[in-house]
């Protein structure tokens, strides 16, 4: 057992920081992220022994799917309506744009939301996406398309920086 308990920590000691980065982007938040990881970092700690090869694919799947499983839960419950819309904060520097285009993916739904974590943050495939979430991959491309045309249209200070960005290359 001491075995497994130093093959686990050494495990954590050096994936921590990625797994935890993952987390974040998908909770949006540090304290959310923190206990989706060791959420996950218990389950896998449970399987260990049965977990060959790499690790972090099965952990990182664990994040996704009790992320997901979390997010249906929130959905069931219902939504306050409130009179007035809050105004938006102006776009300025870019830590104003940033907590724009964190509040829009907090906007996104689910599937969309993590289609865009595996693509744009983990670099992944798009048949690798859909492997990693079971669907197909014509469903990771046009989950993307959706994804990334409402986050444009949540935050149109996105089309403004992809055009300088292009006109620079």
């Amino acid at each position: 057992m001491a075995e497994v308990d130093g093959e686990f920590t050494a495990f954590v000691n050096e994936r921590g920081p990625v797994l935890l980065r993952v987390a974040y982007a998908l909770a949006g938040n540090q304290h959310a992220a923190e206990d989706l990881l060791q959420n996950a970092l218990a389950k896998a700690y449970a399987r260990w022994p049965r977990i060959r090869g790499d690790a972090e694919p099965y952990v990182k799947r664990i994040l996704y799917h009790d992320q997901v499983s979390g997010w249906r839960r929130r959905a069931r419950r219902a939504e306050v309506p409130v009179a007035d819309v809050p105004e938006r904060p102006a776009v300025g520097d870019d830590s104003d744009l940033r907590m724009l285009l964190r509040d829009a993916l907090r906007a996104l739904p689910p599937r969309q939301r993590a289609v865009l974590t595996l693509r744009y943050l983990e670099d992944l495939s798009v048949e690798q996406t859909a492997a990693l979430l079971g669907c197909r991959p014509g469903t990771v491309a046009s989950q993307s398309a959706k994804a990334l045309a409402r986050l444009r249209q949540l935050v149109p200070a996105l089309d403004e920086l992809t055009t300088r960005a292009e006109v620079t290359r």
